[in-house]
């Protein structure tokens, strides 16, 4: 079975995880540089089957998205004409950034190791990834 991948996109940095291939668990796969991206992207489904992606929509209490919305939807454009065989998801985001904070202090991660930006983003990336396969 493929593997569904998730993205917590941000203006610097991009979080991503990734099923096992019974698509049964999320894990965190790694953080890169929004900019190498579909870079990124590319190599890793030259050695992995991904059938979706799921990318998280920030969306503010008033219900408006975020102004890193509109970079994302440019992402996404690019991405399905590079790979128009594979589904696109999006999810609500909201909370992700401190719902990852809360699972590390919950999992005992040390203080000085929550710090590190590229563990919240793919964490982040993660609980996005396991609320859309609950859902």
């Amino acid at each position: 079975m493929p593997r569904i991948i998730a993205l917590d996109y941000g203006g610097k940095r991009t979080g991503i995880a990734t099923t096992d291939p019974l698509q049964i668990i999320a894990t965190p796969l790694i953080t890169v540089e929004t900019k190498d991206l579909m870079d990124f992207i590319g190599t890793y489904f030259r050695n992995e089957e991904v059938s979706e992606i799921v990318v998280g929509q920030p969306t503010r209490h008033d219900g408006t998205f975020s102004d890193i919305e509109e970079h994302i939807l440019v992402f996404i454009e690019k991405f399905k004409a590079t790979y128009p065989t594979i589904k696109v998801h999006r999810i609500n985001e909201m909370y992700s950034s401190q719902n990852a904070m809360q699972a590390l202090i919950h999992s005992g991660v040390k203080k000085k190791d929550r710090r590190d930006k590229k563990l919240l983003d793919s964490t982040a990336a993660t609980l996005l990834l396991q609320e859309f396969l609950y859902e």
